[in-house]
């Protein structure tokens, strides 16, 4: 897996030919990814920093309320069944509701009952998403805190940092000090989330050592792969991808449904469904959406498995890609049997030309939205 760019000139961004050497010289290094036996999981790196985490991850924006009322103890067991099958990494955020304290009490009954082998296997990836404030280290080495507190662990496996105003430059010193803090062993791995490729290239020449970009990325969202994905592929960064499944709504439930029509469709009853249905309307609309899912019901019959299940797929295929996130309702659903049918699925030539035909009938959402992130910070 290793490749040379010693003839590769990266222009992205058209960022002026004055750094693209220096940045080169700082930045560029073999791809660090490694996939490890049994496909499963893939280990995330930058320099000494490495993580190996499960390929499709557990997502716990669900548990922050809008989709139904989580139980606690229902919870927790739910985590429990999902650990237990092999599916081992959990994604939250200090904004998620009472995700971290969750994986707290989770994490506390694996050290209790289960064996130290998947105790182990266990990853929590969490989220910072601080207001715009002054970005000291005190603040920095507080708010960590309470997330480890939270957690119950010495040590955050990820932390992923989101920052809402580029105009304000205050995350270069946000991401300084959670390097200092890693260096401590608070934190294991420091990456981002919902940056865009100018910013992530920016960070990379400011030497903070970052190992992933969790993105939006679907069928319907390509938008990592037009310009990301090639700085990512230089640099060794990976991405962890979420909205893959769109909320549901790349599903068996929303096949030949009509939205038009009112109460003929399922209801569009949780966040992220309404989220995914904008996404929608700005790739193409709802009859357009139809076809897309026609073509995966038909790969889906082929292979024996779910549309959810291709639609994963697609983008753990996609270059730069280590993880997609499937969000789970604890206690609530479970589509545990469809997520491990991932791992065995294997999409050939005709299923991805398939896909690939109808997902460019959309409208190119960069030009629509804009970058990775950029729909967080559209005024």
């Amino acid at each position: 897996m290793h490749h040379s760019f010693t003839n590769f000139t990266f222009h992205p961004l058209d960022l002026k030919t004055r750094k693209d050497a220096e940045f080169r010289k700082r930045c560029l290094k073999p791809l660090q990814c490694v996939l490890t036996e049994d496909n499963r999981k893939i280990i995330v790196k930058n320099g000494k920093d490495s993580l190996d985490i499960c390929r499709v991850v557990n997502g716990m924006w669900q548990t922050s309320g809008g989709w139904g009322k989580i139980e606690r103890d229902n919870a927790v067991d739910a985590m429990l069944k999902y650990a237990d099958s092999g599916l081992t990494t959990f994604d939250m955020a200090d904004i998620y509701g009472p995700a971290e304290d969750l994986y707290g009490i989770f994490i506390n009954r694996v050290r209790r009952e289960r064996p130290p082998e998947l105790l182990d296997q266990i990853r929590g990836l969490t989220k910072w998403v601080p207001p715009p404030v002054k970005m000291t280290s005190s603040f920095v080495r507080e708010s960590i805190n309470v997330s480890r507190k939270r957690m119950d662990v010495s040590s955050l496996d990820m932390l992923q940092f989101h920052w809402w105003d580029y105009s304000n430059p205050g995350y270069l010193d946000a991401l300084k000090n959670l390097t200092d803090l890693k260096e401590e062993g608070k934190i294991k791995t420091v990456a981002l989330t919902n940056f865009d490729t100018e910013r992530l290239q920016i960070i990379l020449e400011n030497e903070i050592p970052v190992v992933s970009n969790q993105v939006q990325h679907s069928i319907i969202d390509m938008r990592p792969q037009q310009r990301m994905a090639e700085l990512c592929q230089l640099t060794g960064v990976k991405l962890i991808t979420y909205g893959t499944v769109m909320g549901g709504l790349l599903s068996e439930k929303f096949l030949d449904t009509n939205l038009a029509i009112p109460f003929a469709g399922p209801p569009l009853n949780t966040p992220s469904l309404q989220k995914y249905k904008r996404m929608v309307d700005a790739w193409g609309g709802w009859s357009q959406f139809q076809v897309l899912l026609q073509t995966l019901k038909k790969i889906a019959n082929k292979h024996g498995v779910s549309i959810p299940t291709v639609a994963v797929k697609y983008i753990l295929d996609q270059p730069a890609v280590a993880g997609s996130m499937i969000g789970v309702r604890l206690g609530l659903s479970e589509h545990i049997n469809d997520t491990n049918a991932v791992f065995s699925l294997v999409l050939d030539e005709e299923d991805v030309n398939s896909i690939q035909e109808v997902s460019k009938r959309g409208k190119d959402l960069m030009k629509v939205i804009g970058d990775s992130g950029d729909e967080y910070r559209r005024i």
